[in-house]
């Protein structure tokens, strides 16, 4: 690998199990994975708020671990699927995570995520220090 990997203990598993890098640094950046919503156990909670705030706390172990924090992001890009039904209630989890000044934010209506019950998957770029 041409960076650095970032692996939280907490997210091993992901790593061992499916093959890839939560994130890695490479080049002045943070380059992290798609991260879905899964909680604990694994599975996507079937309250959407729910399945969002996981994904963001997933994201806040990657940054912390990569000794970063919100406030670092410089691109954020989400896959939705449900966009239209969904972008309300992510937006009012997006918004206790990510303040001003904000990171450019792509959203993506699509029909397919890893895990077939997932409503949205999330990938970041940060600054790294």
């Amino acid at each position: 690998m041409a960076g650095e990997l970032i692996l939280p203990d907490a997210l091993k598993p992901t790593y061992d199990n499916f093959k890839f890098a939560p994130g890695v640094k490479a080049g002045g950046l943070l380059h992290m994975s798609g991260i879905l919503g899964t909680g604990a156990d694994g599975k996507v909670p079937t309250d959407p708020a729910e399945e969002f705030d996981a994904a963001f706390q997933q994201a806040q172990m990657v940054l912390a671990e990569a000794g970063l924090d919100f406030t670092d992001i410089v691109e954020m890009t989400t896959f939705h699927i449900g966009l239209q039904e969904h972008i309300g209630t992510f937006m009012g989890v997006k918004d206790k995570y990510i303040n001003e000044p904000y990171p450019a934010w792509t959203a993506v209506g699509t029909t397919e995520l890893a895990f077939p019950s997932a409503r949205m998957e999330l990938k970041i770029t940060a600054l790294a220090r």
